[in-house]
Protein backbone atom coordinates (compact mmCIF):
# COMPACT_ATOMS: atom_id res chain seq x y z
CA UNK A 1 0.00 0.00 0.00
CA UNK A 2 1.89 3.15 -1.16
CA UNK A 3 2.56 6.06 1.14
CA UNK A 4 2.05 9.57 -0.28
CA UNK A 5 4.45 12.17 1.18
CA UNK A 6 2.77 15.19 2.64
CA UNK A 7 3.93 18.76 3.18
CA UNK A 8 6.43 18.97 6.02
CA UNK A 9 6.01 21.73 8.58
CA UNK A 10 8.89 24.24 8.33
CA UNK A 11 9.65 23.86 12.03
CA UNK A 12 9.40 20.04 12.03
CA UNK A 13 12.15 18.06 13.70
CA UNK A 14 12.48 14.28 14.40
CA UNK A 15 10.14 13.04 17.10
CA UNK A 16 7.08 14.90 15.85
CA UNK A 17 7.52 18.13 17.92
CA UNK A 18 8.19 21.36 16.02
CA UNK A 19 11.06 23.60 17.01
CA UNK A 20 8.85 26.67 17.11
CA UNK A 21 6.84 27.69 20.18
CA UNK A 22 3.34 26.17 20.61
CA UNK A 23 0.24 28.34 20.32
CA UNK A 24 -0.82 30.21 23.42
CA UNK A 25 -4.06 28.27 23.89
CA UNK A 26 -4.37 24.99 21.98
CA UNK A 27 -7.75 24.38 23.62
CA UNK A 28 -9.23 27.07 21.36
CA UNK A 29 -8.48 24.91 18.31
CA UNK A 30 -6.74 27.43 16.00
CA UNK A 31 -6.45 26.54 12.31
CA UNK A 32 -4.18 23.52 12.19
CA UNK A 33 -0.89 23.86 10.27
CA UNK A 34 -0.10 21.40 7.51
CA UNK A 35 0.01 17.98 9.13
CA UNK A 36 3.29 16.21 9.64
CA UNK A 37 3.60 12.68 8.40
CA UNK A 38 2.01 10.73 5.61
CA UNK A 39 -1.40 10.35 4.13
CA UNK A 40 -2.40 6.71 3.75
CA UNK A 41 -5.17 5.24 1.69
CA UNK A 42 -6.84 3.01 4.22
CA UNK A 43 -8.82 -0.17 3.57
CA UNK A 44 -11.58 -0.81 6.02
CA UNK A 45 -11.06 -4.16 7.73
CA UNK A 46 -13.13 -7.15 6.73
CA UNK A 47 -13.39 -10.53 8.39
CA UNK A 48 -13.72 -14.03 7.03
CA UNK A 49 -15.33 -16.50 9.40
CA UNK A 50 -15.35 -20.22 8.77
CA UNK A 51 -17.56 -22.51 10.82
CA UNK A 52 -18.19 -26.23 10.62
CA UNK A 53 -20.90 -25.69 8.03
CA UNK A 54 -18.79 -23.62 5.62
CA UNK A 55 -17.14 -20.31 4.93
CA UNK A 56 -18.90 -17.00 5.25
CA UNK A 57 -17.48 -13.71 4.08
CA UNK A 58 -18.50 -10.63 6.00
CA UNK A 59 -18.70 -8.14 3.16
CA UNK A 60 -17.51 -5.03 4.92
CA UNK A 61 -14.58 -4.26 2.64
CA UNK A 62 -14.74 -0.67 1.42
CA UNK A 63 -12.50 2.29 0.64
CA UNK A 64 -12.95 5.04 3.18
CA UNK A 65 -11.18 8.08 4.49
CA UNK A 66 -9.88 8.61 7.98
CA UNK A 67 -13.05 10.55 8.84
CA UNK A 68 -14.88 7.22 9.27
CA UNK A 69 -12.42 5.85 11.79
CA UNK A 70 -12.54 4.49 15.33
CA UNK A 71 -12.67 6.64 18.43
CA UNK A 72 -9.43 6.98 20.37
CA UNK A 73 -11.39 5.98 23.48
CA UNK A 74 -12.13 2.62 21.85
CA UNK A 75 -8.55 2.07 20.69
CA UNK A 76 -6.72 3.04 23.86
CA UNK A 77 -7.09 3.41 27.62
CA UNK A 78 -5.66 6.08 29.89
CA UNK A 79 -2.65 4.76 31.78
CA UNK A 80 -3.48 4.48 35.47
CA UNK A 81 -7.26 4.41 34.98
CA UNK A 82 -7.50 0.64 35.22
CA UNK A 83 -9.51 -1.92 37.14
CA UNK A 84 -8.16 -3.64 40.25
CA UNK A 85 -8.90 -7.21 41.32
CA UNK A 86 -10.47 -8.09 44.66
CA UNK A 87 -10.88 -11.49 46.31
CA UNK A 88 -12.56 -12.81 49.44
CA UNK A 89 -13.41 -16.04 51.29
CA UNK A 90 -16.92 -16.62 52.56
CA UNK A 91 -19.90 -18.89 53.13
CA UNK A 92 -23.01 -19.55 51.06
CA UNK A 93 -25.86 -20.88 53.21
CA UNK A 94 -29.33 -22.30 52.54
CA UNK A 95 -28.34 -24.97 49.99
CA UNK A 96 -30.99 -27.59 50.97
CA UNK A 97 -28.59 -30.49 51.29
CA UNK A 98 -26.40 -29.62 48.28
CA UNK A 99 -23.57 -28.13 50.36
CA UNK A 100 -20.14 -29.42 51.32
CA UNK A 101 -19.81 -32.93 52.73
CA UNK A 102 -18.30 -31.95 56.09
CA UNK A 103 -14.69 -31.15 55.08
CA UNK A 104 -12.67 -29.81 58.01
CA UNK A 105 -12.16 -26.35 56.47
CA UNK A 106 -15.93 -25.87 56.03
CA UNK A 107 -16.63 -26.98 59.59
CA UNK A 108 -13.90 -24.70 60.94
CA UNK A 109 -15.24 -21.75 58.93
CA UNK A 110 -18.74 -22.34 60.30
CA UNK A 111 -17.33 -22.48 63.86
CA UNK A 112 -15.43 -19.22 63.32
CA UNK A 113 -18.54 -17.52 61.98
CA UNK A 114 -20.65 -18.67 64.95
CA UNK A 115 -17.98 -17.48 67.37
CA UNK A 116 -18.39 -13.93 66.02
CA UNK A 117 -21.96 -14.09 67.35
CA UNK A 118 -20.99 -15.44 70.77
CA UNK A 119 -21.46 -19.16 70.05
CA UNK A 120 -18.25 -21.05 70.88
CA UNK A 121 -18.09 -24.48 69.24
CA UNK A 122 -14.34 -24.65 68.63
CA UNK A 123 -14.06 -27.81 70.73
CA UNK A 124 -16.87 -29.49 68.73
CA UNK A 125 -15.86 -28.59 65.20
CA UNK A 126 -15.98 -32.21 64.00
CA UNK A 127 -19.64 -32.50 65.00
CA UNK A 128 -20.84 -29.60 62.84
CA UNK A 129 -22.86 -30.43 59.73
CA UNK A 130 -22.19 -28.48 56.54
CA UNK A 131 -24.69 -30.07 54.15
CA UNK A 132 -26.54 -26.76 53.77
CA UNK A 133 -23.36 -24.64 53.61
CA UNK A 134 -20.58 -24.21 51.04
CA UNK A 135 -17.29 -22.38 51.39
CA UNK A 136 -16.71 -20.13 48.39
CA UNK A 137 -14.19 -17.76 46.86
CA UNK A 138 -15.63 -14.37 45.90
CA UNK A 139 -13.93 -12.32 43.19
CA UNK A 140 -14.63 -8.91 41.71
CA UNK A 141 -13.09 -6.13 39.60
CA UNK A 142 -13.31 -2.62 41.00
CA UNK A 143 -13.09 0.15 38.45
CA UNK A 144 -10.88 3.19 38.75
CA UNK A 145 -12.46 6.12 40.59
CA UNK A 146 -15.15 3.88 42.18
CA UNK A 147 -16.44 5.84 45.20
CA UNK A 148 -17.56 4.50 48.59
CA UNK A 149 -21.19 3.44 48.35
CA UNK A 150 -20.97 2.39 44.70
CA UNK A 151 -21.94 -1.18 43.86
CA UNK A 152 -19.98 -3.73 41.81
CA UNK A 153 -20.73 -7.23 40.52
CA UNK A 154 -19.13 -10.29 42.13
CA UNK A 155 -18.47 -13.88 41.07
CA UNK A 156 -19.00 -16.68 43.62
CA UNK A 157 -17.23 -20.04 43.10
CA UNK A 158 -17.51 -23.15 45.25
CA UNK A 159 -14.22 -24.15 46.88
CA UNK A 160 -15.32 -27.47 48.37
CA UNK A 161 -17.40 -30.41 47.14
CA UNK A 162 -20.85 -28.80 47.11
CA UNK A 163 -23.17 -30.08 44.36
CA UNK A 164 -24.82 -26.75 43.65
CA UNK A 165 -25.10 -23.19 44.91
CA UNK A 166 -28.70 -22.93 43.75
CA UNK A 167 -30.91 -21.00 46.18
CA UNK A 168 -28.01 -20.00 48.41
CA UNK A 169 -27.23 -16.68 50.07
CA UNK A 170 -23.72 -15.32 50.43
CA UNK A 171 -22.98 -14.07 53.93
CA UNK A 172 -21.10 -10.79 54.40
CA UNK A 173 -17.67 -11.28 52.84
CA UNK A 174 -14.84 -8.71 52.89
CA UNK A 175 -13.09 -8.30 49.52
CA UNK A 176 -9.38 -7.58 49.73
CA UNK A 177 -6.93 -6.10 47.26
CA UNK A 178 -3.36 -7.15 46.56
CA UNK A 179 -2.25 -4.95 49.50
CA UNK A 180 -4.45 -7.02 51.86
CA UNK A 181 -6.77 -4.08 52.54
CA UNK A 182 -10.57 -4.28 52.41
CA UNK A 183 -12.06 -2.24 49.56
CA UNK A 184 -15.53 -3.75 49.26
CA UNK A 185 -17.97 -6.03 51.10
CA UNK A 186 -20.19 -8.58 49.30
CA UNK A 187 -23.46 -10.14 50.42
CA UNK A 188 -26.73 -11.35 48.94
CA UNK A 189 -28.57 -14.16 47.12
CA UNK A 190 -26.57 -15.83 44.36
CA UNK A 191 -27.78 -16.27 40.78
CA UNK A 192 -26.67 -19.35 38.84
CA UNK A 193 -28.28 -19.19 35.43
CA UNK A 194 -28.52 -22.97 35.66
CA UNK A 195 -29.63 -25.84 37.91
CA UNK A 196 -29.12 -29.44 38.96
CA UNK A 197 -32.12 -31.75 39.37
CA UNK A 198 -32.45 -35.43 40.22
CA UNK A 199 -30.77 -37.71 42.70
CA UNK A 200 -28.25 -39.39 40.40
CA UNK A 201 -26.37 -42.56 41.27
CA UNK A 202 -27.93 -45.84 42.31
CA UNK A 203 -30.07 -45.98 39.20
CA UNK A 204 -31.39 -42.45 39.66
CA UNK A 205 -31.25 -39.86 36.88
CA UNK A 206 -30.06 -36.27 37.11
CA UNK A 207 -30.10 -33.25 34.83
CA UNK A 208 -27.58 -30.40 35.01
CA UNK A 209 -27.78 -27.12 33.10
CA UNK A 210 -24.77 -24.81 32.88
CA UNK A 211 -22.33 -24.81 35.80
CA UNK A 212 -24.15 -25.04 39.16
CA UNK A 213 -21.10 -24.42 41.39
CA UNK A 214 -20.32 -20.95 39.99
CA UNK A 215 -22.71 -18.03 40.50
CA UNK A 216 -22.80 -14.26 40.44
CA UNK A 217 -24.42 -11.44 42.36
CA UNK A 218 -25.20 -8.39 40.24
CA UNK A 219 -24.39 -5.25 42.25
CA UNK A 220 -23.63 -7.61 45.11
CA UNK A 221 -20.74 -5.69 46.70
CA UNK A 222 -20.57 -2.24 48.24
CA UNK A 223 -17.39 -0.23 47.77
CA UNK A 224 -16.01 0.83 51.15
CA UNK A 225 -12.76 2.56 50.17
CA UNK A 226 -11.69 4.32 46.98
CA UNK A 227 -8.45 3.23 45.34
CA UNK A 228 -6.35 6.32 44.76
CA UNK A 229 -5.58 6.79 41.06
CA UNK A 230 -3.17 9.19 39.33
CA UNK A 231 -3.36 9.60 35.57
CA UNK A 232 -1.34 12.77 34.95
CA UNK A 233 2.41 12.87 35.61
CA UNK A 234 4.38 16.08 35.03
CA UNK A 235 1.65 17.43 32.79
CA UNK A 236 1.63 14.33 30.55
CA UNK A 237 -1.29 11.96 29.98
CA UNK A 238 -0.36 8.55 28.57
CA UNK A 239 -2.60 6.48 26.30
CA UNK A 240 -2.08 2.71 26.07
CA UNK A 241 -3.26 0.98 22.88
CA UNK A 242 -5.31 -2.12 23.54
CA UNK A 243 -3.77 -3.78 20.44
CA UNK A 244 -0.15 -2.63 20.22
CA UNK A 245 0.90 -1.56 16.72
CA UNK A 246 3.52 0.96 15.61
CA UNK A 247 1.44 2.24 12.68
CA UNK A 248 -1.68 2.68 14.79
CA UNK A 249 0.32 4.50 17.46
CA UNK A 250 1.74 6.91 14.84
CA UNK A 251 -1.70 7.50 13.29
CA UNK A 252 -3.21 8.10 16.72
CA UNK A 253 -0.58 10.70 17.59
CA UNK A 254 -1.09 12.40 14.21
CA UNK A 255 -4.87 12.56 14.67
CA UNK A 256 -4.50 14.04 18.17
CA UNK A 257 -2.05 16.65 16.87
CA UNK A 258 -4.65 17.73 14.31
CA UNK A 259 -6.92 18.77 17.20
CA UNK A 260 -4.41 19.69 19.93
CA UNK A 261 -1.44 21.06 18.04
CA UNK A 262 1.87 19.30 18.76
CA UNK A 263 0.50 17.71 21.94
CA UNK A 264 0.96 13.99 21.15
CA UNK A 265 4.02 11.81 20.65
CA UNK A 266 4.04 8.08 19.85
CA UNK A 267 6.64 6.57 22.18
CA UNK A 268 6.41 2.93 21.08
CA UNK A 269 3.88 0.45 19.71
CA UNK A 270 1.75 0.75 22.85
CA UNK A 271 2.21 4.22 24.33
CA UNK A 272 1.13 7.63 23.05
CA UNK A 273 2.03 10.52 25.35
CA UNK A 274 -0.19 13.60 25.30
CA UNK A 275 1.03 16.82 26.89
CA UNK A 276 -1.80 18.75 28.50
CA UNK A 277 -2.32 22.21 26.97
CA UNK A 278 -2.25 25.24 29.22
CA UNK A 279 -5.29 25.31 31.47
CA UNK A 280 -6.34 21.73 30.69
CA UNK A 281 -5.57 20.35 34.16
CA UNK A 282 -8.44 22.36 35.65
CA UNK A 283 -10.81 20.79 33.09
CA UNK A 284 -9.18 17.35 32.83
CA UNK A 285 -12.45 15.45 32.35
CA UNK A 286 -13.48 17.65 29.42
CA UNK A 287 -10.03 17.33 27.87
CA UNK A 288 -10.06 13.50 28.08
CA UNK A 289 -13.62 13.42 26.70
CA UNK A 290 -12.52 15.46 23.66
CA UNK A 291 -9.44 13.26 23.34
CA UNK A 292 -11.54 10.07 23.36
CA UNK A 293 -13.86 11.40 20.64
CA UNK A 294 -11.05 11.92 18.10
CA UNK A 295 -11.34 9.39 15.25
CA UNK A 296 -8.47 7.28 13.91
CA UNK A 297 -8.41 4.59 11.25
CA UNK A 298 -6.23 1.90 12.88
CA UNK A 299 -3.80 -0.29 11.02
CA UNK A 300 -5.16 -3.79 10.43
CA UNK A 301 -2.41 -6.44 10.43
CA UNK A 302 -2.58 -9.43 8.09
CA UNK A 303 -3.66 -12.15 10.49
CA UNK A 304 -5.48 -15.50 10.44
CA UNK A 305 -6.88 -17.06 13.63
CA UNK A 306 -7.39 -20.83 13.59
CA UNK A 307 -9.45 -22.50 16.31
CA UNK A 308 -9.18 -26.25 15.93
CA UNK A 309 -11.59 -26.97 18.80
CA UNK A 310 -14.53 -25.22 17.12
CA UNK A 311 -13.41 -25.40 13.49
CA UNK A 312 -13.48 -21.61 13.16
CA UNK A 313 -11.25 -19.49 10.94
CA UNK A 314 -11.14 -15.69 11.10
CA UNK A 315 -9.02 -13.68 8.64
CA UNK A 316 -8.46 -9.96 8.27
CA UNK A 317 -8.85 -8.07 4.99
CA UNK A 318 -5.12 -7.56 4.46
CA UNK A 319 -4.08 -11.20 3.99
CA UNK A 320 -2.33 -11.93 0.69
CA UNK A 321 -1.67 -15.25 -1.08
CA UNK A 322 0.94 -15.52 -3.81
CA UNK A 323 0.49 -17.79 -6.82
CA UNK A 324 0.66 -21.45 -5.79
CA UNK A 325 -0.82 -24.88 -6.48
CA UNK A 326 -2.92 -26.74 -3.91
CA UNK A 327 -4.04 -30.36 -3.70
CA UNK A 328 -5.90 -31.47 -0.59
CA UNK A 329 -6.72 -35.12 -0.05
CA UNK A 330 -7.84 -37.12 2.94
CA UNK A 331 -7.19 -40.61 4.26
CA UNK A 332 -9.83 -42.45 6.28
CA UNK A 333 -8.80 -45.49 8.33
CA UNK A 334 -11.62 -47.65 9.71
CA UNK A 335 -10.86 -50.34 12.31
CA UNK A 336 -13.71 -52.66 13.30
CA UNK A 337 -13.61 -55.20 16.13
CA UNK A 338 -15.81 -58.30 16.19
CA UNK A 339 -16.46 -61.20 18.52
CA UNK A 340 -17.24 -64.77 17.48
CA UNK A 341 -17.69 -68.22 18.94
CA UNK A 342 -15.49 -71.25 18.24
CA UNK A 343 -17.62 -74.41 18.40
CA UNK A 344 -15.78 -77.81 18.69
CA UNK A 345 -16.71 -80.77 16.50
CA UNK A 346 -19.10 -83.35 17.93
CA UNK A 347 -17.54 -85.94 20.28
CA UNK A 348 -14.14 -84.17 20.10
CA UNK A 349 -14.02 -83.38 23.82
CA UNK A 350 -13.35 -79.72 22.89
CA UNK A 351 -14.74 -76.61 24.57
CA UNK A 352 -16.71 -73.73 23.19
CA UNK A 353 -14.63 -70.51 23.33
CA UNK A 354 -15.16 -66.88 22.44
CA UNK A 355 -12.90 -65.41 19.76
CA UNK A 356 -11.99 -61.83 18.85
CA UNK A 357 -11.29 -60.49 15.41
CA UNK A 358 -10.63 -57.14 13.74
CA UNK A 359 -10.71 -55.71 10.25
CA UNK A 360 -8.99 -52.60 8.89
CA UNK A 361 -10.06 -50.59 5.87
CA UNK A 362 -8.14 -47.64 4.39
CA UNK A 363 -9.89 -45.19 2.05
CA UNK A 364 -8.03 -42.37 0.31
CA UNK A 365 -9.98 -39.71 -1.54
CA UNK A 366 -8.77 -38.50 -4.91
CA UNK A 367 -7.85 -34.85 -5.35
CA UNK A 368 -6.53 -32.86 -8.28
CA UNK A 369 -3.73 -30.30 -8.12
CA UNK A 370 -5.40 -26.88 -8.45
CA UNK A 371 -3.46 -23.77 -9.38
CA UNK A 372 -4.35 -20.64 -7.46
CA UNK A 373 -3.43 -17.26 -8.96
CA UNK A 374 -2.23 -14.40 -6.84
CA UNK A 375 -5.00 -13.53 -4.37
CA UNK A 376 -4.54 -9.97 -3.07
CA UNK A 377 -7.88 -9.56 -1.29
CA UNK A 378 -9.77 -11.53 1.32
CA UNK A 379 -12.76 -11.86 -1.05
CA UNK A 380 -10.68 -13.66 -3.66
CA UNK A 381 -9.10 -15.88 -1.01
CA UNK A 382 -12.56 -16.90 0.27
CA UNK A 383 -13.83 -17.58 -3.26
CA UNK A 384 -10.81 -19.71 -4.17
CA UNK A 385 -10.92 -21.79 -0.99
CA UNK A 386 -14.66 -22.37 -1.29
CA UNK A 387 -14.10 -23.58 -4.85
CA UNK A 388 -11.85 -26.35 -3.48
CA UNK A 389 -14.83 -27.81 -1.63
CA UNK A 390 -12.83 -28.61 1.50
CA UNK A 391 -13.92 -28.62 5.13
CA UNK A 392 -12.82 -25.97 7.63
CA UNK A 393 -10.29 -28.32 9.18
CA UNK A 394 -8.84 -29.01 5.73
CA UNK A 395 -8.63 -25.24 5.19
CA UNK A 396 -6.60 -24.96 8.39
CA UNK A 397 -4.12 -27.49 7.02
CA UNK A 398 -4.00 -25.59 3.70
CA UNK A 399 -3.28 -22.27 5.44
CA UNK A 400 -0.51 -23.81 7.54
CA UNK A 401 1.08 -25.45 4.51
CA UNK A 402 0.85 -22.23 2.49
CA UNK A 403 2.60 -20.42 5.33
CA UNK A 404 5.39 -22.99 5.36
CA UNK A 405 5.76 -22.66 1.59
CA UNK A 406 6.00 -18.87 1.85
CA UNK A 407 2.89 -18.28 -0.26
CA UNK A 408 0.80 -16.83 2.57
CA UNK A 409 1.72 -13.33 3.73
CA UNK A 410 -0.09 -13.23 7.06
CA UNK A 411 0.46 -14.10 10.69
CA UNK A 412 -1.18 -17.36 11.78
CA UNK A 413 -2.41 -17.73 15.37
CA UNK A 414 -3.62 -21.15 16.50
CA UNK A 415 -6.04 -21.28 19.42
Amino acid sequence: MPLIPRIIHPHHRPGGHPAGPPPESPLRNPPAPPRVGFRRRIVRPALVKVGLSGLWLLLSLAWTTSADGVRVGDLAMVAGARDNQLVGYGLVVGLAGDGDKNPIYTQQTIANMLQRYGINLQSQVATLSSKNVAVVMVTADIAAFAKPGARIDVQVSSMGDAKSLQGGVLLQTPLLGADNKVYAVAQGPVSLGGFTAGSGGGGGASVTKNHPTVAQIINGALVEHEIQTTIVHDGILELLLRDPDFTTAALTAEAINDVFTNAALAVDSTSVQVRLPAGAESGLVDFIARLDSIEVTPNMPARIILNERTGTIVATATIHISSCAVSQGSITISVASSQGVSQPNPFSNGRTAATKGSSTEVTESKSALITLPELPTVEKVATALNALGVTPRDMMAIFLTMKQAGALQAEIIIR
